[in-house]
């Protein structure tokens, strides 16, 4: 086998190598922000389901000092 096609298929496993390990440490880069967001969006889920618990109560405050202040 000639030099130059040695060199060749050195270089190429090299670079695939490269090129696989790259791709893992985006992909567990992009695991990382997918769960982060995920987290995020659970959060936003929940206050979107307690906001409107907190207008009624705050309805019934508003009533409740408006009785007070009529006395």
């Amino acid at each position: 086998m000639s030099d130059a096609i040695l060199v060749a298929l050195i270089t190429s496993a090299v670079t695939l190598f490269g090129v696989i390990l790259a791709n893992s440490k985006a992909a567990a880069v992009t695991n990382n922000e997918i769960k982060h967001l995920t987290e995020e969006v659970k959060k936003h889920n929940n206050f979107a389901q307690r906001m409107p618990i907190v207008e009624v109560q705050l309805e019934e405050l508003i009533k409740r000092v408006e009785i007070l202040e009529k006395r």
